[in-house]
């Protein structure tokens, strides 16, 4: 009968040893191994992603420098309004022209349409737009060939508006009749 009895106390001890020591500490087990594996996931996309960049940089590296400055005139990361207007103020200065009030106005955040006011989220365009306006005055064949020189330029340029005004000259021996040109144009980069 001891025997019995001190059996079943050994089953019961053994029992609540179980439920209230190994079996909570085998589900902690279980836990740490489940986020071990994640982690190890975690470690093992972190190392492709890394391989994945690599292979990118060198593959770029390998683009002829010129060719990387061309792509970035083309379509630049950010704006450089400042870049912008030394570019367009060379481009006239070729054909003696010189660009002046120069006015750059907000951006868009889709062509041609104002960003929404308390829009949210993150938009899905990657790129955005940059509206400028200036005057110049010249002849209309100089116009037409700084207009062309624009057309050629490896940055992206819409022209949005264009006003033409008739500067009346005092001389009348001018060979040619001058013009004041009003230039609306959007540039575009990435975001």
């Amino acid at each position: 009968m001891m025997r019995t009895i001190i059996s079943l106390i050994g089953i019961i001890a053994a029992g609540a040893m179980f439920f209230l020591f190994t079996q909570p500490t085998y589900d902690k087990v279980k836990v740490a191994n489940a986020s071990i594996a994640q982690y190890d996931a975690a470690l093992e996309k972190a190392s492709e992603l890394q391989a994945r960049k690599q292979e990118l940089l060198s593959r770029y590296n390998a683009f002829n420098p010129t060719d990387r400055e061309k792509l970035e005139k083309l379509l630049p990361d950010h704006v450089d309004n400042v870049r912008l207007i030394l570019d367009l103020d060379s481009l006239a200065g070729k054909h003696n022209i010189a660009v002046q009030n120069v006015v750059v106005s907000g951006q868009t955040g889709a062509v041609g349409t104002q960003s929404a006011v308390g829009a949210i989220g993150a938009s899905k365009q990657k790129y955005d737009s940059l509206t400028l306006t200036f005057t110049t005055q010249g002849t209309y064949q100089t116009f037409q060939e700084f207009m062309a020189d624009l057309e050629l330029s490896l940055r992206i340029v819409d022209l949005v508006s264009l006003k033409i005004a008739s500067i009346t000259s005092s001389d009348a021996r001018a060979a040619e009749p001058l013009y004041t040109y009003t230039l609306t144009i959007r540039t575009y980069w990435l975001k």
